[in-house]
């Protein structure tokens, strides 16, 4: 819940920051440079600026300086690009007021962005609207946060307690470390504190996966440098060191923008140039090799696990266990001509409508039946992590030789053991890599392609 006005707040904020550039350009610019590709591009830049520059990213424990020195950054970089558009533009006109305009959205900037920052911490002390905190650790850290958290009022913690591996003498002693996680879930704990100094490697990954599949902030509090990771980011709260998990590939909103055009643009690519012409060939072919229609739809777990028609090509005859059984080596409902699709994977391309759709990705983990979905979440570790993002038609398992038919454990173990990594490591270039072997693998023979 907290989080959610986090984000409202945040909103706000970027919102009178666009009434702020908008309307002083409006009171102040001559009208010939009030006009929308002017706007566009100022609102663009700023707000491109602002993403790289973390601009928004303001905690209750941020300090007065780094809000000067974001300030100071935004605006330095954003009137470097504000003039390159004059250069680019409107080359040898007169620049007329535009100073005037920059220090004006400066100033009004800067006004509310203080503001609604202090406004924000006194309504924290009066409210009392605290995140509860607990520690995973021993009491010389519990005390050391306790006594910052105390001095520091208008960070807008509240210190429930501490657990550790044996018992301490201390009133904020909450009881040993494997009863943590049921009070942080009772207790509707906000964000979690540990001192790796304390834990062994094995129950710090525990902590950080029950973090993450809980939606809760993690800390670390780093004693020596050997906690230093590339997987971490410093952060100070006042004077204490923190570590922050750095956010996977997903977690960040370029990286959703860069996979939907990708997406977009691949997609469009096969279906105006492929799917045009192949699509009314194959409707000849597969009604003359069976009864029914040519595409064939089933309910797969999306995003989230939200529901959505998957569409393929109808590679067997009509069926009551469609939704039931997958397909498996000599399976009497494949049709001769479905074997063709199956094994050249042609009936996956219809799926390329559920990438326009936004249902599915180009990349990504393959959406299994509702009965497997069922069976595997309750047999299989981080089986549903996979829905974290959208399925793929192809996806890292697949290239990698998981596909079709689970025959034993170990099959769906490797595929969801790829999928995670996927996740966790996406780059660009990865999903290109996956696509140009998933192109060359329709020119082998694949064992498991049926």
């Amino acid at each position: 819940m907290k989080r959610k006005k986090y984000i409202s707040i945040r909103s706000l904020v970027i919102l009178i920051d666009l009434i702020c550039i908008v309307g002083i350009k409006y009171a102040v610019s001559d009208r010939m440079y009030f006009n929308f590709p002017f706007l566009t591009y100022s609102s663009i830049f700023w707000f491109f600026i602002a993403y790289y520059n973390k601009f928004y990213v303001v905690h209750s424990y941020t300090h007065f300086i780094d809000l000067v020195r974001l300030l100071i950054t935004q605006f330095f970089v954003f009137s470097l690009a504000y003039f390159s558009y004059f250069t680019l533009f409107k080359e040898g006109e007169v620049i007329d007021n535009q100073f005037l305009i920059l220090g004006l959205i400066f100033g009004f900037v800067t006004f509310f962005k203080f503001f609604i920052f202090f406004v924000q911490k006194e309504f924290r002390i009066k409210q009392k609207e605290f995140k509860k905190v607990v520690l995973f650790g021993d009491v010389n850290s519990a005390t050391k946060l306790e006594s910052l958290f105390k001095e520091k009022i208008e960070f807008g913690y509240e210190f429930y307690g501490f657990f550790s591996r044996k018992k301490e003498e201390s009133p904020k002693y909450l009881g040993h470390a494997k009863e943590g996680f049921e009070f942080v879930l009772a207790h509707k704990i906000e964000e979690i504190y540990c001192d790796p100094a304390h834990f062994s490697d094995k129950y710090l990954i525990k902590i950080r996966q029950f973090s993450e599949e809980h939606d809760l902030e993690l800390r670390f509090l780093p004693e020596t440098k050997a906690i230093y990771s590339k997987d971490f980011t410093l952060d100070y709260l006042g004077t204490v060191p923190i570590l922050k998990p750095k956010p996977l590939p997903f977690e960040k909103i370029e990286t959703h923008v860069i996979k939907r055009l990708f997406d977009i643009l691949f997609s469009l690519t096969v279906c105006v140039f492929i799917l045009s012409w192949l699509l009314p060939i194959l409707w000849i072919i597969v009604k003359s090799d069976s009864k029914g229609p040519l595409f064939f739809k089933q309910k797969r777990d999306g995003l989230d696990g939200k529901q959505f028609y998957c569409y393929k090509l109808r590679s067997m005859v009509i069926n009551d266990d469609a939704d039931k059984i997958s397909a498996t080596k000599n399976d009497p409902r494949i049709t001769k001509v479905g074997a063709f699709l199956r094994k050249s994977s042609i009936d996956e391309l219809p799926q390329f409508f559920n990438v326009l759709f936004g249902d599915m990705s180009v990349v990504g983990p393959r959406p299994h039946i509702n009965v497997q979905n069922e069976k595997y979440a309750s047999e299989i570790d981080n089986y549903l992590l996979r829905n974290s993002v959208k399925p793929g038609i192809t996806g890292l398992a697949q290239i990698s030789g998981f596909r079709g038919e689970v025959t034993k454990k170990s099959d769906i173990k490797n595929r969801v053991r790829l999928d995670v990594f996927y996740i966790e490591n996406w780059s660009f270039f990865l999903d290109v890599k996956i696509v140009i072997q998933t192109f060359l693998n329709f020119f082998k023979k694949e064992e498991k392609a049926y």
